[in-house]
């Protein structure tokens, strides 16, 4: 069991998702980078669907109840174990009655923690994670238990680690693909499209990234058309929309690109103010 002393600004369970559900009108949310949530389940021989921590802005402090084995991926938030400070991308030993904290932000915006053997809350449509509506909690609150799997006391620390390229977390470049609606946009969007050098807004958020800088443009009203996380809306207002895990099923906004997962991985990683440019594949 894991028990949440502090839940930090944005906290929530997260696995891969609810990707058969879409036709009912359910979001698929999951983990926002997948690449930071699978590795850790890769290191310690999880599912790698199993579910995880997902902290956004980190502060969290959580105190284990049980001897675990944990793998922390994603952003650094200057983890520790019991005031020791600990590796990102390793598989670390976590004895019972030990607390687990974050603190200064080093770089990304979002963690995982990965336990052996998953994070054990309850299934809500083949899925753990957390999503206002269809699960009972959308994010964790102090005081809140997590079960976890029981595992043998005898466990003994692995030492597998990875190295995580950096350009993950710094990189500006996105990859995307032509959308449906791209054919609609004139030589001079397309242009503004490719040499634009976009910056995140304030309103950013696991349902989508909204960019400051507009594409002009005078397209007519069209009837609502499947999205996906990762579709990028061009609004009446030239603004751009960039969906993210827990976007709507459907939308009515022409639908100019569509990012790769890699891509998707990369944007989650960043924040208000970071910048990025779209590059065409």
């Amino acid at each position: 069991m894991i028990k949440v002393l502090n839940p930090g600004i944005y906290s929530t369970i997260q696995d891969n998702g609810r990707k058969d559900y879409r036709k009912i009108g359910v979001p698929v949310s999951g983990a926002m980078d997948t690449y930071s949530a699978q590795l850790a389940n890769h290191l310690l021989h999880n599912d790698e669907v199993a579910a995880l921590i997902e902290l956004t802005f980190g502060g969290c402090k959580l105190e284990f109840l049980t001897d675990t084995l944990i793998c922390i991926t994603g952003a650094d938030f200057s983890p520790k174990l019991n005031d020791t400070r600990i590796q990102l991308n390793s598989v670390q030993k976590v004895a019972k009655g030990s607390v687990v904290s974050f603190g200064k932000r080093n770089y990304g915006v979002r963690t995982y923690i990965g336990v052996l053997g998953g994070i054990q809350t309850e299934q809500f449509l083949n899925s753990r994670s957390f999503y206002k509506g269809i699960t009972p909690d959308f994010i964790l609150h102090k005081g809140d238990v997590l079960p976890i799997a029981t595992v043998n006391s005898n466990l003994q620390q692995s030492f597998a680690k990875v190295k995580v390229n950096e350009s993950h977390f710094s990189s500006e470049d996105i990859q995307c693909f032509k959308g449906p609606e791209f054919d609609l946009l004139s030589p001079e969007q397309v242009t503004l499209l490719q040499e634009t050098s976009f910056s995140i807004s304030q309103d950013n958020s696991r349902m989508g990234y909204r960019l400051n800088e507009a594409i002009p443009n005078t397209f007519n009203s069209m009837l609502t058309s499947g999205v996906l996380p990762g579709t990028v809306q061009l609004t009446p207002s030239g603004k751009l929309i960039v969906l993210m895990r827990d976007c709507q099923v459907t939308g009515g906004y022409p639908r100019v690109l569509q990012l790769s997962e890699h891509a998707i991985n990369i944007l989650a990683q960043k924040t208000t103010g970071d910048r990025l440019r779209f590059v065409f594949e």
